[in-house]
């Protein structure tokens, strides 16, 4: 229904106060900024610390866009996690077959 949500300032606002849609939101336009910086992120000859420069300008920023103003649940911030993890598995050409954890 249209007067359940709009778009303020690139948020999605919901009138039940909830940020679900925003948080997908967020997850997509991240991974869009991180496809548009796919050739470097992707290509091997290229240094990982430039790749971390890149993803820490290009699509943090997209992904977090907004994130001081949310009211987060550990839902909210696992997916945010995950999406950021496959990213960086990616830039280092890890797959999750590889077994490497998150944290020591």
């Amino acid at each position: 229904p249209r007067g359940e949500r709009f778009r303020y300032l690139g948020s999605i606002i919901q009138t039940n106060g909830e940020i679900d849609e925003d948080i997908n939101q967020r997850i997509k336009v991240g991974w869009q900024k991180w496809r548009n910086a796919s050739g470097v992120l992707c290509d091997r000859r290229i240094p990982l610390r430039l790749k971390g420069k890149v993803y820490r300008m290009i699509v943090r920023p997209a992904l977090l866009y907004g994130a001081e103003c949310w009211s987060v649940k550990k839902s909210h911030i696992q997916r945010m996690r995950v999406a950021e993890m496959r990213m960086i598995r990616w830039i280092c050409g890890h797959t999750r077959i590889d077994k490497i954890r998150n944290e020591v």
